[in-house]
């Protein structure tokens, strides 16, 4: 985790001109340390609800204005009703998610995961083997 977020924040620093002073930003200082973790914590707090009221803000303007017909064709013949069709279809998929999610929790929670990430972070020792996550090598 630790040289992982070193390596994409300091992506960053590509940016000309104000790249070095966004890596700074993000970091909290002059390396990876207790204020980026803070920052990188709010962050994950924060953006689901964003992405939630976002994603609720798009449901609102797509009821009032209705979606694009590239046909060019007003009938109402084909139309179907969102709710209860789609909200039904949409809400069977999150349960099973949530059910799939939750089995994962508890019953093995460490599954998926690296044995690497419980080794306590080292800035002056670069880990042997540096993979990516496993879902990024399908």
């Amino acid at each position: 985790s630790f040289w992982g977020t070193t390596v994409i924040t300091g992506l960053f620093s590509a940016i000309p001109l104000v790249g070095e002073d966004i890596v700074s930003w993000i970091w909290g200082g002059f390396s990876v340390g207790n204020a980026t973790l803070t920052r990188f914590f709010a962050f994950h707090f924060l953006f689901p609800f964003v992405a939630v009221g976002l994603a609720l803000m798009h449901l609102i303007f797509l009821h009032d204005s209705g979606s694009s017909n590239p046909m060019g064709l007003s009938s109402n013949i084909d139309k179907i009703f969102f709710h209860p069709y789609f909200s039904s279809k949409d809400f069977m998929g999150f349960v099973m998610y949530m059910f799939v999610l939750m089995l994962l929790s508890f019953f093995s929670p460490w599954l998926l995961g690296d044995p690497e990430n419980f080794i306590p972070a080292n800035a002056m020792i670069t880990p042997i083997h540096i993979q990516p996550e496993w879902y990024f090598l399908f």
